[in-house]
C-alpha cells in the first residue's frame, strides 16, 4: 500500500499550469498573515510515531472520537470514507484545502487561479475556422469571500479545542476534529447526542458544507449508503479500518430541510436523479467581429452526428473560478463541472450542443466535455470518494443515454485527445494526468478492468495496482523537481527490457528526436489504466506493446503485475502496404465539400503505423466535418463523406487511420 513506507509530510504547495515547458505558480486567494504561518506548519518534520504509526491506530481514533463526542462510530467512519476513504494523504490537503480522514477544509489551499485553457497553447475549439478565443485570467478572490465549505478546519480548532496544526497533521486529531464537528452540528440542529445513527441523518447530511438541499441530500444517501453496505480496506499510511454493514439502517431524511438551504436551480439538466445537478447556463451570445461569437456552438447531437466520446478534464482552479470562467461568452465552455467537496455538479452546455473543451475539433463534435475540480499537478491535491462517486454516476447515465461504451476507447481522459495537426502535437493538454485512478473511477461505474483472454489474446490492459504502483515523476512543483511519491494507473515505457533503458521517443511531441522525460506532464512514454495495446514480445518480467510506430517495454512482473491479458480486435497495415498514415482527426474526403465549405486538409500526424505492427481497434466512424462559422446555426453543415475510420489505440492518445488502409482481425492471429 501507499502510506506503508515512511513518507515526508508534503510541504503547502501552489498550483501550477499543467504545461511542459515552464513552471508557473498559480496565484493563492488569501492574505499573506494566513498564509505564512500555514506553510511553516506543514514543513515541520513529523516524529517516529507519526511516520509509523500501528496499523490499528487510525480504528481506535475512531472509536476514541465517538466516545468522546458521542457520535455513532458508523456515522464518523461513513462520513469519512465518502470524503476521504480514510486516507490521510500524508498531512497533504485535497484540491479544496481539505486534510486528513475527515476532510477538514482550510481556504488557503483551495483559493488557486489557475484557469484550464488560459496559457494559450492549446485551441480549445481545435479548428482553425475561427479565431482563438482569448485567454481569461480572473482576479484573485478576496479571502472575505471564502465559502464556508472551505473553512472547515477553522471551526473544528474552534469546537475541539485541537491546534490547527494538529488537525492537520495528526489523523487522530483529524478524527476528533471531525466528530467534533458533527456533534456541533446535532445541536445546532436541535437533535439529541443520540446512539442511533438514523438520527444523524441531517447532521450528515450538512457536513461537507454543501449549499442547497439536493446535494446535502445525495451526500447524506449515499454516506448511509456505505453504512448499509459496510466497506473495509487498508490505508495508504497501512490502516487497517473496518465499517461493519447495517443493512436495515434507516435514515431521518426529513432532517435535511433543518439545515435551511436553497433549491438549486435544475429545471432542463440532463444528470441522473441520483446527483445533485444544478444549471448554470454558458452564455451563447455574438461578440463583436464577424463570425465571433461564444462560447460554444447550437447542435442537433446525436441527430446530426453521433456522440461518441465522454472526455474527462481537470479544471486546474477553484469551483468559483471556473464557473466564473465558463460564464464568459468570450471563453470558452464545456458540458458539466464537479465539485471536489461534495460531489455537486453543474450542466452548462447541453449534450446536444458542442462545447469547446477538447483542443481538437473532431472530438468536440463528437463528444461531451466533464470538468473536475481539481490540479493535476499536485499529486497529493487529491479528490473525494463523493467527486469519483457522482461523476461516475453522471457518466454512466451519460454512456446509456448517448449509447457510449464504457471502455477507455470511448470515455477519454483530455491528455487522451490527439492533436489536430502536427503543429498542435505540443499544445495539448495533459490532465487529468496520470494521478486520476481510472481503474477506481470504471469500478464505480460498474464495469471494472478485468483479464479479457490469456497469455496468448494478443493483446494486454494496462491495469497496475494504483496505490502500490509508484513510478517516479518530477514537474510537480518546478522543473526537474521531484514529486512527493504516490499512487498511479500510469506505466513507463522503455524500448528495451531494462529499467536502465531509454524511454520511447515521441516524434510528434519531440521533432529534434530527443527522448522522453519523467515529467508529470510528459506523455510520450506513458500508458494508462484500461488502455488495451497489442502485445508486441515478452522477456521475463516484461512485457513489450506496440505504440507510437515502435516496440515500447513495460516491466509486468507475475508477482505485481501492471497488466492483464485481453482478447479483441487489431488493426494492421493492409497487405502490400509498408506504411498507414496516422490522424488525429477523421475528416471527409474533398470531394464531400459542398459549394462555400472549405475543404480541410487531411494532415497526417508525424507518425507511422507500419507493416508488422497491430495496434487495438475501437470504434469505426464515419469521416465527418461540422462546419460552423455563424452565430446563426441555421449556416452550420454536417458534411459526411465516404471515407470511413478506425479509432486505434496508438500511444498514450487515441489515432484515427483509414479503413481502406488497415486490416481488422482478431488479436491473437
Amino acid at each position: 500500500m501507499r502510506g506503508s513506507a515512511p513518507r515526508p509530510w508534503t510541504a503547502l504547495l501552489r498550483p501550477r499550469r499543467r504545461r511542459q515547458a515552464a513552471f508557473r505558480a498559480a496565484g493563492v486567494m488569501a492574505s499573506a498573515a494566513l498564509l505564512l504561518p500555514l506553510a511553516s506548519q506543514a514543513t515541520a518534520t513529523p516524529t517516529a510515531t507519526e511516520r509509523q504509526p500501528r496499523a490499528g491506530a487510525l480504528q481506535r481514533a475512531f472509536t476514541e472520537a465517538s466516545r468522546e463526542y458521542r457520535v455513532p462510530q458508523s456515522v464518523l467512519l461513513g462520513v469519512s470514507y465518502l470524503q476521504s476513504r480514510w486516507d490521510a494523504h500524508g498531512g497533504a490537503p485535497s484540491v479544496t484545502g481539505g486534510y486528513g480522514p475527515m476532510h477538514l477544509t482550510d481556504a488557503v489551499h483551495a483559493l488557486a487561479e489557475a484557469p484550464h485553457h488560459s496559457d494559450g497553447r492549446e485551441d480549445p475549439r481545435g479548428d482553425g475556422a475561427r479565431p482563438l478565443p482569448r485567454a481569461v485570467h480572473p482576479p484573485a478572490l478576496p479571502a472575505g469571500e471564502v465559502p464556508a465549505r472551505l473553512r472547515t478546519l477553522e471551526r473544528a480548532a474552534q469546537a475541539s479545542g485541537l491546534s490547527r496544526e494538529a488537525l492537520r497533521r495528526d489523523p487522530a486529531a483529524n478524527v476528533k476534529g471531525g466528530a467534533a464537528l458533527l456533534a456541533a452540528a446535532q445541536k445546532r440542529l436541535g437533535l439529541p447526542l443520540s446512539k442511533d445513527p438514523a438520527d444523524w441523518y441531517g447532521a450528515v447530511a450538512g457536513y461537507p458544507g454543501a449549499s442547497d438541499t439536493a446535494t446535502a441530500a445525495t451526500f447524506a444517501r449515499d454516506v448511509f449508503d456505505v453504512m448499509r453496505s459496510g466497506e473495509r480496506r487498508t490505508t495508504d499510511a497501512g490502516q487497517r479500518v473496518a465499517l461493519p454493514g447495517s443493512p436495515r439502517l434507516g435514515g431521518r431524511t426529513d432532517q435535511v430541510r433543518r439545515l435551511g438551504l436553497s433549491d438549486a436551480p435544475d429545471e432542463g439538466t440532463e444528470c441522473p436523479r441520483t446527483v445533485a445537478c444544478e444549471a448554470i447556463p454558458a452564455p451563447y451570445e455574438k461578440l463583436q467581429g464577424d463570425g465571433n461569437y461564444g462560447n460554444h456552438d447550437l447542435a442537433d447531437r446525436p441527430a446530426s452526428q453521433k456522440t461518441e466520446f465522454i472526455v474527462i478534464h481537470d479544471t486546474e482552479g477553484s469551483w468559483e473560478t471556473t464557473i466564473k470562467l465558463v460564464k464568459d461568452p468570450a471563453y470558452v465552455s464545456w458540458n458539466y463541472t464537479v465539485r471536489s467537496a461534495d460531489g455537486h455538479i453543474a450542466q452548462h452546455v447541453r449534450t446536444k450542443d458542442v462545447a469547446w473543451h477538447a483542443g481538437n475539433w473532431y472530438v468536440n463534435a463528437k463528444s461531451v466535455g466533464i470538468e473536475h475540480e481539481g490540479f493535476l499537478a499536485q499529486p497529493d491535491a487529491w479528490y473525494t470518494e463523493e467527486m469519483y462517486r457522482t461523476s461516475a454516476r453522471l457518466v454512466r447515465h451519460l454512456a446509456a443515454r448517448l449509447k457510449i461504451p464504457l471502455d477507455r476507447r470511448h470515455i477519454l481522459g483530455h491528455d487522451n485527445v490527439p492533436g489536430t495537426t502536427p503543429s498542435t502535437i505540443r499544445g495539448m493538454h495533459t490532465d487529468p494526468g496520470p494521478y486520476w485512478d481510472w481503474a477506481h473511477y470504471f469500478d464505480l461505474m460498474g464495469r471494472p478492468f478485468h483479464p479479457t483472454g490469456g497469455t496468448s489474446g494478443g493483446m494486454v490492459t494496462i491495469l497496475p495496482d494504483y496505490e502500490a504502483h509508484q513510478p517516479a515523476y518530477t514537474g510537480c512543483t518546478g522543473p526537474a523537481k521531484p514529486c512527493a511519491p504516490h499512487g498511479s494507473g500510469a506505466v513507463r515505457l522503455h524500448t528495451a527490457p531494462n529499467e536502465k533503458a531509454p524511454l520511447v521517443k515521441d516524434a510528434g511531441l519531440r521533432p529534434d528526436g530527443s527522448a522522453s522525460t519523467i515529467d508529470v506532464n510528459d506523455t510520450g512514454a506513458r500508458a494508462s489504466t484500461g488502455q488495451q495495446f497489442a502485445v508486441a514480445g515478452r522477456k521475463g518480467s516484461w512485457t513489450a506493446i506496440w505504440y507510437l510506430g515502435q516496440q515500447a517495454w513495460f516491466r509486468n512482473p507475475w508477482s505485481q503485475p501492471t497488466a492483464v491479458s485481453a482478447f479483441g480486435r487489431v488493426a494492421t497495415p493492409k497487405e502490400g502496404l509498408d506504411e498507414v498514415a496516422v490522424y488525429g482527426r477523421a475528416y471527409p474526403e474533398a470531394e464531400a465539400y459542398p459549394p462555400g465549405v472549405p475543404v480541410q486538409a487531411l494532415a497526417p500526424l508525424p507518425y507511422k503505423l507500419l507493416a508488422g505492427q497491430s495496434y487495438v481497434v475501437g470504434p469505426r466512424v464515419p469521416g465527418e466535418y461540422l462546419w460552423a462559422k455563424t452565430f446563426d446555426p441555421a449556416g452550420h453543415k454536417v458534411i459526411k463523406g465516404k471515407d470511413a475510420y478506425y479509432e486505434i489505440q496508438f500511444g498514450h492518445r487515441v489515432a484515427f487511420v483509414k479503413a481502406a488502409d488497415v486490416t481488422v482481425q482478431p488479436s491473437n492471429q
